[in-house]
């Protein structure tokens, strides 16, 4: 009901293997100071765009900090927020410089950053931005050989299994300490331990929004 909402839609169910969620970030109404943005470490990432300007996505990496930035008094965000792994699935990228940073999208994936904006023109409202990109997604996974290490989902599977709570040396993935690293660096853009910490934090706020104790 103030200024400034948020809100998350789930994407298409065939997609929930790659995508968790769509998002919007928009102002009712212009601001008087300039709103901060904030990011937090989530293990995700996040393709987002002004919606009045689609022609400059941008991509957010791995964050293993919080960090803020302004964004103006006005504006209406859209964005795609890939689960771990994903991103460099569907697109076939090492990320790992791109951990702690945005960049323009056209730089990254210069095919999707010219495809995204003339699908999303002149619309607005989740129930008009959500359907269109999971028609431009579902196309693109459906066209793009997505190869899957199950060494290292393996290794997801257990940190996130573990609620983050697992030491390094303990992950059963059939891969050498130093080897698991370099895929970690390459699909997650950071390394085992450093992910595990994200976890352990998200399941934090979890818990701390239901007002659960973390010890049940």
């Amino acid at each position: 009901d103030g200024p400034v909402t948020y809100s998350e839609g789930p994407p298409d169910a065939r997609l929930k293997d790659f995508i968790y969620c769509y998002w919007q970030l928009k102002t009712t109404r212009p601001l008087h100071e300039p709103f901060k943005y904030r990011v937090v470490a989530d293990g995700c990432i996040d393709i987002f765009l002004e919606l009045c300007n689609p022609e400059n996505p941008f991509v957010m990496g791995f964050s293993t900090t919080y960090t803020e930035f302004p964004i103006g008094h006005s504006f209406h965000y859209v964005g795609i927020r890939f689960l771990p792994m994903a991103f460099p699935q569907v697109f076939g990228l090492n990320i790992s410089e791109l951990t702690d940073r945005f960049e323009h999208l056209n730089s990254v994936a210069p095919k999707t950053a010219r495809c995204i904006p003339p699908i999303l023109e002149g619309l607005s409202s989740p129930q008009q931005v959500y359907p269109a990109l999971d028609h431009f997604f579902l196309n693109l996974i459906n066209r793009t050989t997505i190869q899957t290490d199950t060494r290292i989902c393996s290794a997801l599977f257990q940190i996130l299994e573990k609620r983050g709570n697992i030491k390094v040396e303990e992950l059963d993935a059939g891969l050498s300490s130093r080897q698991l690293r370099r895929l970690f660096k390459r699909y997650i853009g950071t390394n085992p331990k450093a992910f595990s910490k994200v976890v352990r934090f998200q399941n934090m706020v979890k818990y701390a929004a239901s007002g659960n104790s973390l010890a049940t």
